[in-house]
């Protein structure tokens, strides 16, 4: 599985209180190819992003399945409970075995 870096703008605090809700949002900026060319061209190999997921610590809090109908650049907020000091893992699965992934890290006090 290749694993590479995508343009993204995550939107989440950088510090919060423990316990607190927090709010993540997500828009990934990708080029998504559907596989279908124009009439006489070859066919181009299909490029959709298939699945979601956000890590937080070691812990899945987030998993989104996507299908071709959503959104070449899909917008996903959601809300998790600030628990510890730790790093939050965003990972895109594209169809083709292709992960790309972003970090961002959240300090608790």
């Amino acid at each position: 599985m290749a694993s590479a870096t995508i343009p993204a703008r995550i939107t989440m605090p950088a510090e919060a209180r423990r316990g607190e809700i927090i709010e993540i949002r997500v828009l990934v900026r990708h080029a998504m190819e559907r596989g279908l060319d124009a009439p006489g061209l070859r066919p181009v190999p299909r490029r959709i992003i298939h699945t979601f997921r956000a890590s937080y610590g070691n812990e899945e809090v987030m998993r989104m399945e996507l299908s071709p109908g959503i959104a070449a650049n899909p917008y996903i907020a959601f809300t998790t409970v600030a628990t510890e000091t730790g790093e939050f893992v965003f990972e895109w699965l594209e169809d083709g075995d292709v992960t790309y992934e972003r970090r961002q890290t959240l300090t608790v006090a």
